[in-house]
């Protein structure tokens, strides 16, 4: 695969995340372009990413707006989604085009390894596999898929959260979604000088409730204060 690749990293105030996340995709091997799509940040986030040579979007705040405002502004044919907390490692390229020349593949995904020596990053490291092999992927996973498949299935949808279960889903009923032997170092951050055990419960109680069926705008009205 020696199609231009596009990596959308929405942001939101990711001033200090957002530098050495720039600098691992810099690191990937694979000819890009690299769209930031702030929400509105107040700090210098826009700033940093200008200083890496990344051209930056407007979007309306929330993960899904900004994630499809970026991929219908790419140019790529394969789009990378990467969060800003997110740091792929060096051979992150290689692994996407061997991805995408496997039969039946439009995309896929990294494995990931929540940084840091904390309980709550080993717990959630060891966790990651279980949930894929229950086809359960989320958006620090590092997305990528083919510019085709994705705009056949919709693209991202505006959800204020679990935007990425959503595409994913409809991505596996179009064809292989596979996960790359590579990794993804994702930030432990949310839990920081909280209870593992309550953070963990809210966002578990907020995924039982989306397989439910309860609207994601819905869901977000509560996922602010469990978070």
């Amino acid at each position: 695969m020696s199609a231009l690749l596009s990596v959308i990293i929405p942001t939101l105030d990711e001033e200090l995340a957002l530098g050495p996340t720039l600098g691992a995709v810099a690191r990937a091997g694979v000819p890009a372009e690299v769209i930031v799509v702030d929400g509105g940040s107040r700090d210098a986030t826009v700033a940093v990413a200008r200083d890496w040579g990344a051209c930056v979007l407007r979007a309306e705040r929330g993960r899904g707006r900004q994630l499809r405002a970026g991929a219908r502004a790419a140019r790529g044919d394969v789009l990378w989604f990467v969060h800003a907390d997110a740091r792929p490692d060096a051979g992150a390229g290689a692994h996407i085009r061997a991805a995408l020349r496997r039969r039946g593949a439009i995309g896929g995904h990294f494995r990931v390894c929540f940084d840091g020596p904390t309980r709550a990053a080993r717990i959630l490291t060891g966790l990651n596999p279980a949930l894929n092999r229950f086809g359960l992927c989320y958006g620090d996973a590092a997305l990528f898929v083919c510019r085709g498949a994705y705009e056949e299935v919709g693209g991202f949808r505006p959800f204020p959260l679990f935007e990425d279960l959503d595409l994913v889903g409809r991505l596996r009923r179009r064809g292989r979604f596979v996960c790359v032997p590579g990794t993804v170092a994702v930030s432990s951050r949310r839990f920081a000088g909280r209870s593992f055990a309550l953070v963990f419960a809210g966002w578990a109680a907020l995924q039982g409730l989306y397989w439910l069926g309860v609207p994601p705008p819905l869901l977000a009205r509560v996922y602010r204060p469990i978070r």
